[in-house]
Formats: C-alpha cells, sequence, structure tokens
C-alpha cells in the first residue's frame, strides 16, 4: 500500500493570482477544503489497494471560492479507478 503523502497529491500554495477576486469570498478556505478532499481521496484509494503512484492531484479554487481537485490519470488508472468504484456499487446494491 503506497502512502497517500506520497501519492502525487501537490498541495500548492494558494496563489492570490489564480483566481478572480470577488470582495467577501474566502478563497483560502476553499483551498485548503481541496487540499483535505485530496488528501481523502488519495488515503482511501491507497486503502482499496489502488496504486497512487502515477496520478496527478492538485488543489484549486475554483468560482466563489469553492474547493476543487483536479486529478490527473492515464487511461490505464482510470479504468482501474472505473472498475474499483463498480465493484463498490455492486457491494452496495448486494446489501
Amino acid at each position: 500500500m503506497h502512502d497517500p503523502e506520497d501519492a502525487g497529491f501537490e498541495s500548492e500554495s494558494f496563489d492570490p493570482d489564480d483566481v478572480v477576486w470577488v470582495r467577501g469570498v474566502d478563497y483560502v478556505a476553499g483551498w485548503r477544503d481541496a487540499t483535505d478532499a485530496g488528501r481523502e481521496l488519495a488515503a482511501a484509494l491507497a486503502a482499496a489497494g489502488f496504486d497512487t503512484t502515477g496520478l496527478e492531484w492538485r488543489a484549486r479554487v475554483i468560482g466563489g471560492g469553492t474547493g476543487a481537485v483536479r486529478l490527473v490519470m492515464s487511461a490505464a488508472a482510470a479504468h482501474d479507478v472505473a472498475a474499483l468504484v463498480r465493484a463498490v456499487a455492486r457491494l452496495g446494491k448486494a446489501s
């Protein structure tokens, strides 16, 4: 199992030039949420036995200060993630 801290997750520093500023919007909170969500996803995939070494993750902030996680993977990795999600869905239907 791979440590999610080494799973290609790049928690970049908050870049104030990367967003269009709107007064009263907490962009840093959105970025922090995206950072936490990306690490949580990396940990969940690693716990499920998925090899996360080839994945690239980036925490971002999009419109309105909403956090977003950009995930880049190979087509083969996307097929593996899709198979994992389908397997979990089948387990949920069986219960």
